[in-house]
């Protein structure tokens, strides 16, 4: 049984527009600003770099065709938290709801914001803590906006992810000269003419995918999108698309424009190469594409990351009130508060430890793969489990779901490697031994709802 205070539940105003520009903001962030020339400078040829983007757009595509096989059959605004409740139960998922409502959903706010503030400061500088100020602004300006309900968020999604897409074709017109000025000769060695360690190409994979997360966060909006449940399934292969198109040609125009060699050893590829397309306005106009994108994933997060504390709210009777729906905005509205109130928490935090922030941050990414590993894993055990008719059905299945699966495998061994290395693995186990006390609590109070 529901805990919903309110008795109103997400209802189907979204449009399948709204829905593509949630999920391409979300995903199109500022790491493609930068991990092009990670990868370019990990596997240094030109082919095995290609290779590994169009690796992670097929890995993404696998998971992204799980998730729309069990958002299809449990079309519910808590997304991956609602299909770990129906595998395993709902300690399980409350664990997976706590990282992201304390940690994954807001950290990712927070150290977004503090991109944005970074690049405002240098148009409108606030003073000596300018960045923190802007930070904090634009948290609390697009909470208010997504209170204002689905639509405002939708339509301010989809104006900031035109913008974002805007300067990515930018980047796209400049590395192939399209009406540009010419730009100098750049030779490049033959594609697969040296191979890198294994190891080395999995480490440029994580990155690759990293530059792909967000696709997920799809589930989250299934119960609102207007249509039938065929819908979400177009609209997710359709932003996939949109999305692997933009970052495969994004990093062709990179290595046409300015050579495998200076990407690899650029800090500013992107700057570097429109400054060479258009001059000193190409680099400025750089600064403002990555605020854009910051802003676009700052909002997109913040719509899914709401429906998740709702659906806590809707689950655990002791977080009651997170399960309020505004019906006539369909928006939750004290979750969106809530989520506020630990993104600007945590920007506080961040502007007293910025490297321990970043710290907890990033190395809650062993937490974010494992769990989604669990997702994976609970596409074999709900076809056992359910067997009532699918909408949808993953092609290719048992093959399909294992892609996915062993990916987020590694990526979760490579984040508890990379972690342990800091010596900051601790941080992570910090976050679910403190939700671990929390679902105690609500146990011994027996306050679940059935």
């Amino acid at each position: 049984m529901s805990v919903n205070d309110s008795g109103a539940l997400p209802q189907r105003l979204l449009s399948p527009l709204g829905a593509v520009a949630i999920i391409v903001g979300i995903v199109i962030g500022a790491g493609i600003f930068k991990t092009p020339s990670l990868v370019a400078e990990i596997t240094g040829d030109v082919g095995w770099a290609l290779t590994l983007w169009v690796g992670g757009a097929i890995i993404s595509l696998a998971g992204a065709l799980c998730y729309a096989e069990l958002a299809t059959l449990y079309p519910h605004a808590g997304g991956d938290y609602h299909f770990l409740t129906r595998a395993y139960g709902k300690n399980v998922s409350f664990l997976y709801g706590w990282a992201k409502a304390m940690v994954i959903n807001t950290g990712s706010i927070a150290l977004l914001a503090f991109v944005f503030g970074d690049y405002m400061t240098k148009v409108i500088p606030l003073g000596s803590h300018s960045d923190i100020y802007w930070a904090a602004v634009i948290v609390v300006v697009l909470t208010i906006i997504n209170l204002l309900g689905i639509q405002a968020s939708a339509n301010i999604q989809t104006v900031l992810t035109v913008l974002e897409i805007s300067g990515l074709i930018a980047i796209i017109i400049a590395g192939f000269g399209l009406f540009t000025s010419p730009l100098p000769p750049v030779v490049n060695p033959p594609l697969f003419s040296s191979t890198p360690q294994f190891g080395m190409l999995g480490l440029a994979m994580v990155f690759v995918l990293l530059t792909f997360g967000g696709w997920n966060e799809s589930a989250y909006i299934s119960a609102e999108l207007k249509g039938s449940l065929h819908t979400i399934v177009r609209v997710i292969a359709f932003s996939l698309l949109i999305i692997s198109i933009i970052y495969i040609l994004v990093n062709m125009a990179l290595i046409n424009g300015l050579g495998l060699k200076q990407l690899a050893n650029s800090k500013a590829a992107s700057a570097d190469l429109l400054g060479l397309a258009f001059g000193p306005i190409g680099e400025k106009l750089l600064g403002l594409f990555v605020a854009v994108a910051a802003l676009t994933s700052i909002n997109a997060t913040m719509i899914v990351g709401a429906r998740t504390n709702f659906a806590m709210g809707e689950d655990w009777y002791g977080l009651r009130k997170m399960a309020h729906w505004e019906s006539s905005r369909g928006t939750p509205v004290f979750a969106y508060l809530i989520q506020g109130v630990i993104s600007l928490a945590l920007v506080g935090f961040g502007a007293l430890q910025s490297d321990g922030f970043e710290a907890m941050v990033e190395f809650t990414a062993p937490v974010f793969w494992s769990f989604l590993f669990l997702v994976g894993i609970s596409l074999f055990i709900l076809r056992v489990k359910d067997q009532k008719t699918r909408v949808f059905s993953v092609p290719l299945y048992p093959i399909t779901p294992l892609i996915f699966c062993l990916a987020s495998a590694y990526l979760a061994y490579s984040s508890f490697s990379y972690a342990h290395s800091k010596g900051a693995v601790l941080i992570s186990l910090y976050v679910m031994l403190v939700g671990l006390v929390a679902l105690l609590i609500l146990r011994l109070k027996k306050n679940i709802a059935h």
